[in-house]
């Protein structure tokens, strides 16, 4: 699979002849660290659960921008979040007749990745590449990645209307796409990003979505982050998102992952001042033999934060769920307050979790909680709602959304909000089918 990445590179670069020399030496320095880090495998302490090595099988070619032509408008209406301005990705490049970018505004910028490059974007400069952890699939997205989305909000702006990135899946042949996403709000910023991946309706052909976000929140900032991906059926979803934060900032992240044969979430944030908080929730919803991995770290690097993370899970059929997350506070990071809590639901009994809650702490004064359950649907309270004439079937959908609505119900933008819920409803619904 190397030489695979490694071609497809080399094919590259007469292309990227005009990009900045800073860049180009990124890339190629990514490029060289790949071929020593290579994919990681399950004798990785972070991947033991989780078996990447089908993607060597796979025979995927490298996503070009001419599968923008071969979606319409049509298939990317029912991904809109109403009231949400949106960037359109289609396997990875920007389609701009697809797209409904913000209008042009002092101080904000939101753009292809493609764009800020040829601009010369000094915001891009300084934080493209710096702000990832160092992996096998990010020096790889580094190295490869030909698009994504920047957005960049001066200090003391705020956009207005939360922003849609949508990432689509085309219709051709097995592909591979590297996105990069880098976002940055400085000095007194608020911004609200949707990301959101899927592919077309119909698609069967297996693929790589390689997606690395960095993400830099500045002092007193505030950045909330929903992700939502319905991936398709014959997906590999491997994701990075990690997030920066400067004192007195707020970053909260909320993932839903709803789809996909192989889907890996890693969401960090590393707290660099003092006040910071950070929250990070998530939920999956996943059936038949998918497979979903989340890791996630709070790093408290300073004194005085605090974090809460929450991740819930809901398994059918024979999937298999794996929560690894990690709250590290470093030594002389006094009055740390941080709660970390992972919950699964099996609704099957060959459906299985590995949960692994951590804390490692080096300094003395600190609140730190974290822990983890993995049941089944209490009989009980499916008995309550049966006596009350309600039907085994919706008395089951009742308590599994009841599960899973705590991590909805934190998604502050009520729009967003709605959509979430009718995804999460309609996900929920087909799982329930199958078990019926």
């Amino acid at each position: 699979m190397s030489d695979v990445f490694q071609a497809a590179f080399a094919a590259a670069k007469a292309r990227r002849a005009a990009e900045p020399q800073w860049l180009r030496e990124m890339r190629e320095a990514a490029m060289a660290r790949f071929g020593e880090l290579g994919l990681p495998t399950t004798k990785h302490e972070d991947w033991k659960y989780t078996n990447v090595a089908a993607l060597s099988k796979l025979e995927l070619s490298p996503a070009g921008a001419d599968g923008v032509a071969t979606v319409a408008r049509d298939a990317v209406t029912p991904l809109r979040v109403e009231g949400c301005d949106a960037l359109v990705f289609v396997d990875g490049r920007y389609a701009a007749g697809l797209s409904a970018a913000p209008a042009e505004s002092d101080g904000v910028t939101a753009c292809s990745l493609a764009a800020a490059i040829a601009d010369g974007d000094a915001a891009l400069e300084a934080h493209f590449g710096n702000v990832a952890p160092e992996s096998g699939f990010t020096t790889l997205n580094t190295a490869l990645a030909e698009d994504g989305a920047f957005v960049h909000v001066a200090a003391g702006k705020r956009l207005e209307r939360p922003l849609q990135l949508i990432f689509l899946t085309g219709p051709n042949g097995a592909r591979a796409a590297h996105v990069r996403n880098v976002i940055v709000c400085e000095r007194g910023a608020e911004l609200t990003i949707v990301e959101t991946h899927a592919a077309l309706e119909g698609r069967t052909a297996p693929y790589l979505s390689n997606v690395v976000d960095e993400i830099v929140v500045g002092e007193n900032a505030t950045v909330d982050h929903v992700k939502l991906s319905h991936e398709g059926a014959a997906a590999h979803h491997v994701a990075t998102i990690q997030a920066h934060q400067a004192r007195d900032s707020n970053f909260r992240s909320r993932s839903f992952a709803l789809g996909g044969l192989l889907t890996r979430n890693d969401i960090n944030t590393r707290m660099d001042a003092e006040n910071i908080h950070a929250t990070l929730d998530g939920l999956f919803v996943v059936d038949g033999d998918e497979h979903v991995d989340h890791h996630t770290i709070v790093d408290h690097a300073k004194p005085h934060c605090g974090s809460h993370e929450l991740y819930k899970g809901v398994l059918g059929g024979k999937s298999r769920g794996v929560f690894n997350g990690k709250i590290f506070v470093r030594q002389d990071a006094q009055k740390i307050d941080a709660i970390q809590n992972n919950k699964n639901l099996l609704l099957s009994d060959s459906a299985t979790v590995n949960t692994k809650p951590q804390l490692e702490i080096f300094a003395d004064d600190v609140r730190c909680t974290h822990g983890a359950t993995v049941g089944q649907l209490d009989e009980d309270a499916l008995f309550y709602l049966r006596a009350r004439g309600i039907s085994r079937e919706v008395a089951h959908t009742m308590l599994v959304y009841a599960f899973a609505g705590e991590i909805i119900d934190g998604v502050r933008h009520e729009a967003v909000r709605e959509h979430v819920e009718g995804r999460v409803r309609q996900r929920l619904a087909a799982v329930g089918a199958k078990r019926s």
